[in-house]
């Protein structure tokens, strides 16, 4: 490793650095090959010093292409004259006299190929067929002195037209482009034009927006282009006092790249970076590489850095930005409280709120979503409940394609509809694609944005879940993804999951799904399913035609919860039953956890309550996690003292430990009987 790196690095004070400009050095340091202890110890000179900050950062300087170079021209603005090495190998000292004949790892004084840089700036820009703009001709603005472009300049050659020419006259850049004043310099566009002007009515392609800030130092904008992982297709320096950033935006027409520019440009203002507004517009000039400016040279210092695109990008500050919402005083609500959101399910949940629908597997979920989605493209029912028409997304995530569309064409037959009557459900299709939730937010929120959708429905959330589901603290940062999209988008949420193992008819209703309670207490509407037990004649009249009945049970924010809805899922439909016959019964398992009290005290036998603490056990029993005994109680309808003593009478089978339950596995006794 070079000592001439580490006494620059000794002679800059870092507690006079910005946070900018120390980022820089450690980039500069991980780039040259040093350990991240190099600046790490360094770092901690300074105050604001913070252990581990330093471990954190150098993960992400891969590849940052911030040299050696640096370190050593900050250090040299700070007064330290360089590092050298007497011939018998002992060091100077600081009161030696120095012979220093200039800074050979500045950019200004290594040697330079403009063409091979504007070839490589062209390159990575514009496809080959691409017209590309630029303007040579200036004049000098009599009030600020600066020079200016003169003209709309040229735009009638192509990218490929433009390097073979180049390639061609490699020492004469003024023979292909045309001569350029040397105090102004030469400027080029940073998008594709049509070949009739160079206007912004004259851009083809909506692919980049110039960033640039006269207000900071020109390391600390790189620093700050870098730390915020800017998509950045070129870096060039413009020979001034700023960084041409050439940043993509990937837009499809005009109208979303000024969406996305003022987004870019609000996210630059609130991290603090001053940035150029007039460089909003498709058409702008940068900087041409290559070029000379006075003495100072057009170069370009960087291609694709950062993320490699819009979409990335947008990921990336979806992690950075966390905004929360001001404090405000009530008092300033006071004769104007808004009205609350519309309900879009009648008197169960609000636009804007999320719901969940939770039933065992297998038991017709996602017709039961499909036919909601009906309901809220033609303003109908769902299971007897007056829906708000509106636009919906149903997100596919457990079947195929094909079979999707089946379903809901099967669907809307059934209801007396065509899929032409459901314009307004739209599908996105994620079989084999789904992701975290949390990685697919950003995507979700840039699909859904602007398009005016009333909801969403997620079918199924074990499909995209995150973390332990019975693991509170992890399932409540999962649910909370769905209040970042409900927030962003304005529309509801709708998420499906399924009931944990064992009979759940004992259980409420906000108890049944599966993991943790968060997902209960979290929605605003609580919709559960679940089978009702089938018994005598009703259960033989239906035998032949499969039918199955189900009970629709509420847990509800915002209202008052309803009467249960007791209705048939015969396929493909789920049909609310009006003659009454279903209300009587009860749900399947529910006799599990209702026992008379009197037979559990002198009438069960010790192999009856043996079954039923097994049946208890099993339907707590999720994964490694042990049940607690005040779980057990509930489930069984009794006190945690009579679990304890009935777990005593079975030492052989099961113990417990600071209040979980533990089944004893029993050890194979076939070795010790041969």
């Amino acid at each position: 490793m070079d000592d001439h790196i580490l006494s620059a690095l000794q002679a800059i004070p870092v507690a006079e650095l910005s946070r900018q400009d120390w980022i820089l050095v450690g980039m500069a340091l991980k780039e040259e090959g040093y350990p991240c202890d190099v600046w790490e110890d360094w770092s901690k000179n300074d105050s604001r010093y913070k252990p581990r900050e330093c471990q954190k950062l150098w993960k992400g300087f891969n590849g940052s292409g911030t040299t050696g170079g640096t370190l050593v021209q900050m250090a040299k603005d700070r007064g330290w004259k360089g590092y050298m090495k007497y011939e018998n190998d002992g060091l100077m000292d600081w009161n030696d006299a120095i012979e220093y004949d200039g800074d050979e790892s500045t950019n200004q004084d290594q040697e330079w190929f403009p063409a091979a840089e504007l070839i490589k700036y062209l390159e990575t820009l514009y496809e080959p067929d691409d017209l590309v703009g630029y303007v040579v001709t200036s004049a000098q603005d009599e009030k600020d002195g600066k020079w200016k472009p003169a003209s709309a300049g040229n735009y009638d050659r192509t990218r490929d037209e433009l390097i073979a020419e180049i390639r061609q006259h490699p020492e004469d850049l003024g023979a292909v482009l045309g001569d350029w004043k040397p105090e102004a310099g030469a400027w080029i566009r940073i998008n594709p034009l049509d070949g009739k002007g160079g206007g912004n009515k004259n851009v083809v392609a909506f692919r980049y927006v110039l960033v640039e800030s006269d207000s900071m130092s020109l390391k600390a904008q790189e620093a700050f282009y870098r730390q915020m992982e800017l998509p950045i297709a070129a870096m060039v320096n413009s020979g001034g006092k700023s960084i041409h950033a050439v940043v993509h935006i990937d837009a499809q027409n005009e109208k979303e790249y000024r969406q996305r520019v003022k987004k870019l440009f609000d996210f630059l203002a609130a991290h603090d970076f001053v940035v150029d507004q007039n460089n909003s517009n498709p058409a702008r000039l940068s900087r041409m590489p290559g070029i000379p400016r006075g003495d100072k040279r057009q170069f370009l210092i960087a291609t694709d850095i950062g993320r490699k695109s819009w979409e990335d990008w947008m990921d990336f500050v979806e992690g950075v930005e966390n905004p929360l919402p001001d404090i405000v005083s009530l008092s300033e609500f006071d004769g104007k409280v808004p009205d609350p959101p519309v309900e879009i399910i009648e008197g169960v949940l609000r636009k804007g709120h999320k719901a969940l629908i939770s039933g065992s597997s297998k038991s017709g979920k996602s017709f039961l979503l499909m036919e909601l989605c009906v309901a809220f493209a033609t303003g109908s029912e769902w299971l007897g409940i007056k829906c708000k028409k509106g636009k919906i997304l149903y997100i596919n995530l457990e079947i195929d394609e094909n079979s999707c569309l089946k379903r809901f064409e099967t669907i809307a037959k059934a209801r007396g509809f065509r899929l032409k009557d459901l314009s307004l459900i739209k599908i996105w299709n994620l079989r084999g694609c789904s992701m975290p939730l949390d990685k697919m937010v950003p995507k979700l929120i840039r699909k859904m944005q602007g398009q005016d959708y009333m909801a969403f429905i997620l079918d199924p959330i074990y499909k995209v879940i995150t973390g332990d589901e019975n693991t509170a603290s992890e399932m409540g940062f999962f649910c909370n993804q769905f209040d970042t999209i409900c927030r962003e988008t304005g529309a509801s949420a709708i998420y499906c999951h399924h009931h944990s193992k064992g009979a759940q008819g004992s259980k409420k209703a906000m108890d049944r799904a599966s993991g943790s309670g968060v997902f209960a207490r979290d929605p605003d509407a609580l919709l559960d399913v679940i089978e009702l037990e089938l018994t005598g004649d009703l259960k033989d009249n239906v035998a032949e035609e499969g039918a199955t009945a189900w009970r629709l049970e509420t847990n509800l924010r915002e209202f008052r919860n309803i009467v249960p809805i007791n209705f048939w899922f015969e396929y493909p439909l789920h049909m609310v039953d009006t003659s009454g016959e279903l209300e009587k019964l009860h749900s399947q398992g529910s006799q599990l956890g209702n026992l008379d009290r009197s037979s559990r005290k002198t009438h069960s036998t010790p192999e009856q309550r043996k079954q039923r603490l097994d049946n208890a056990f099993d339907a707590l029993h999720i994964g490694n996690a042990a049940p607690k005994v005040s779980d057990m109680a509930e489930y069984l309808d009794i006190t945690p003292k009579s679990v304890r003593n009935y777990l005593k009478e079975y030492p052989d089978d099961y113990k417990v430990e600071n209040s979980l339950v533990f089944r004893i596995e029993k050890e194979d006794q076939t070795e010790g009987n041969e």
